[in-house]
């Protein structure tokens, strides 16, 4: 009988950086179905998973005692805004210096990293008083990042359509043969929302392009011809944040996902509080749209910029917060900032098995929802090596408390 089960991807888009030709060991990690495991990494993949200690004897290379983590596939950001990133605290209008926003770009990108996501999706405004120096500011970022993350950009023009529209498009193509890998932008703001929409098509159909599109989707006949427009286009467009869908009728929002599941459409929020492209900031129906067959992934959106001066960037904090406010299970919840959000990026699929790529986040706890929940001290692998480390011991002094057998952040439970 043939196994019907998903098999290790046997290619990937261009690596970020070489893969790390030095074996690494992860040793008494715990996964989501309850066993403890050691894990051997190797040429940027998952060479073998065994049993606690099975694959420790005689092996070569570095080991990473992970007893009292938790070791998950590594998030992914869908959805960031490097060219804007860190500039809350600015005195003065936001700088807009090539150098200052490769500088905000490269930090932003590196907070994130340090959260768990090895790859992320930025999206950069062109045109106006920066034309393509803020794009190019990022492709440097990107250069910097290279070993550590994967760092793709969407080319965002403000106007696409009438007399200003001929200048948005020949800057749109600049920005592809520049580098920007995804086309996209802001239909809302255009005089002619449908019209911005069909330009962006016809160009990502023209160079082979994915499209991120910022909307509200509070016009659902608006959201049905992008359905239909986008319905051929692979390999695939992306909505975001959606949160005009939460505002409609239920019957209305249902046949709108429906639309939008049988167009291959994902939909991007963002539970974190939005970003600058977006006036509103309701979260999109994700039980209805999950529920319809759309694919469903969570974004950071604005990372303390003016737009969300307290933006955290933290994938685990957006999947925290569909599952205590939207009712999403906890492996739900994650797989929208994991699994999702990579199918959104073009990724292959990154599962704590042989053969798949070494993109892993292990996370001090013993099941998810306690990770998603106080997910304090982090170990983040990108292509086999340990890229960032976050640790964190709570301590508590002068109570009776103290002398109680509790478990702590630093405390290793048994397994």
């Amino acid at each position: 009988m043939p196994d019907s089960r998903p098999q290790p991807p046997h290619s990937s888009p261009p690596p970020s950086g070489p893969a790390d030709p030095n074996p690494l060991l992860l040793c008494g990690a715990r996964l989501t179905d309850g066993r403890t495991v050691d894990v051997r990494l190797g040429g940027g993949r998952i060479e073998a998973v065994g049993t606690a200690g099975s694959l420790a004897a005689g092996a070569a290379g570095t080991r990473v005692d992970l007893r009292g983590y938790l070791l998950l596939p590594a998030p992914a950001e869908p959805h960031a805004h490097g060219d804007a990133a860190l500039s809350a605290d600015d005195d003065g209008p936001v700088s807009h210096h090539p150098e200052e926003v490769q500088r905000r770009a490269t930090e932003a990108a590196l907070l994130q990293l340090g959260h768990g996501a090895t790859a992320l999706r930025s999206h950069v405004h062109i045109g106006d008083v920066q034309g393509l120096e803020g794009l190019e500011a990022v492709l440097q970022a990107r250069h910097s990042l290279s070993g550590l993350a994967e760092l793709t950009t969407v080319a965002m023009p403000r106007v696409l359509t009438g007399a200003a529209g001929a200048d948005g498009l020949a800057m749109l193509r600049d920005a592809v043969k520049m580098g920007a890998t995804v086309v996209g932008g802001c239909p809302d703001m255009d005089p002619d929302p449908s019209g911005y929409v069909e330009t962006v098509l016809e160009l990502a159909s023209e160079y082979g392009c994915p499209v991120d599109l910022h909307t509200d989707a509070d016009d659902p006949a608006r959201l049905a011809r992008i359905a239909t427009m986008a319905g051929g286009l692979r390999p695939g467009v992306a909505l975001g944040p959606c949160g005009g869908l939460a505002r409609l009728p239920e019957g209305t929002a249902a046949r709108t996902a429906d639309l939008l599941a049988a167009a291959g459409v994902t939909v991007v929020c963002l539970p974190q509080g939005g970003c600058g492209g977006a006036e509103r900031r309701d979260t999109a129906p994700v039980r209805l749209l999950r529920s319809a067959g759309v694919r469903v992934t969570a974004g950071s959106g604005s990372l303390r910029d003016v737009s969300n001066p307290v933006g955290r960037g933290d994938p685990l904090e957006a999947a925290y917060l569909l599952a205590s406010r939207y009712g999403l299970r906890p492996e739900e919840a994650y797989d929208t900032v994991s699994a999702a959000a990579r199918a959104a990026l073009g990724l292959p699929e990154v599962r704590v098995e042989a053969g798949f790529p070494a993109e892993l986040l292990a996370v001090r706890g013993e099941r998810l929802s306690g990770a998603l929940s106080l997910a304090y001290s982090r170990i983040v692998v990108h292509r086999g090596r340990v890229v960032a480390r976050t640790s964190a011991v709570r301590e508590y002094c002068g109570s009776a408390a103290v002398a109680l057998d509790l478990p702590r952040q630093g405390r290793v439970q048994p397994s």
